[in-house]
């Protein structure tokens, strides 16, 4: 196994008081000899990192020790190097933009699929209530060009801002079936579920963590290409092994 472990990590949770946050993940992930990115919000916290094991570990540790994030669910994966090349701790707007301030994930989620029964519903065709089945891909389209599920409804969208719009557009094609949204990690399907549900849209899911939870758990079926994602490894494949162009 490669010595850098890699993490991917978000959680929808009220912050307040964000400069001394942003200060004091600055120091512990700097202690701990970590590099990526953490973005800050008033609506939770989205994190890329990378580093030694054991650096990793103590982050987590600490992490977890507060409230907020003490059941924050980590995404892992290894490289032989670290992909990032500096620590940064941004505050944001949101964590992930969608322009829409009541899609709060804090004050309820969307019913979630995990990867396995997912899985087990693609080989099938069809969801256990005997539903069709679509895959909803919620990310760019250049991101989408790397790689997503087979036969996954694409919108083209440049920018997730663009996706309500996408929604009421296309909504037609999405009833009678059951819908599952999904993303690099998680965090972009929760809100689309989310705004899908409150648009009036039946049967919506979300895929739990993601392209990257799905492959770690299952390896990928019904998956064709790979993952990109936003550092130096640009995509990974369904064995979450780097591959870069």
């Amino acid at each position: 196994m490669t010595s850098v472990v890699n993490i991917a990590a978000y959680k929808f949770v009220s912050l307040n008081d964000l400069p001394e946050r942003r200060a004091q993940l600055l120091a512990l992930a700097g202690d701990a000899g970590l590099k990526g990115t953490i973005l800050l919000a008033p609506e939770g916290i989205n994190l890329f990192l990378a580093g030694l094991e054991g650096g990793i570990d103590a982050f987590l540790q600490t992490l977890r020790a507060d409230p907020c994030f003490a059941d924050l669910e980590v995404k892992f994966s290894h490289s032989e190097g670290v992909p990032f090349r500096k620590l940064l701790v941004k505050i944001k707007r949101e964590i992930i933009r969608m322009d829409h301030p009541t899609i709060r994930p804090e004050a309820g989620r969307a019913p979630g699929v995990d990867a396995q029964t997912l899985a087990r519903w693609l080989e099938q065709g069809v969801d256990d209530a005997g539903r069709p089945v679509v895959m909803l891909d919620t990310r760019n389209a250049f991101e989408v060009d790397e790689g997503t599920f087979k036969n996954a409804i694409d919108w083209r969208i440049d920018r997730f801002t663009q996706f309500p719009a996408a929604v009421q557009a296309h909504r037609a094609e999405l009833e009678g079936k059951t819908v599952v949204s999904f993303c690099t990690g998680g965090i972009r399907c929760e809100k689309a579920a989310i705004y899908m549900n409150e648009a009036g849209i039946q049967n919506v899911y979300q895929l739990d963590g993601g392209i990257l939870k799905y492959f770690e758990e299952t390896g990928g079926p019904g998956y064709e290409g790979k993952c990109f994602v936003f550092d130096e490894r640009h995509s990974l494949d369904p064995g979450l092994a780097p591959t870069k162009p």
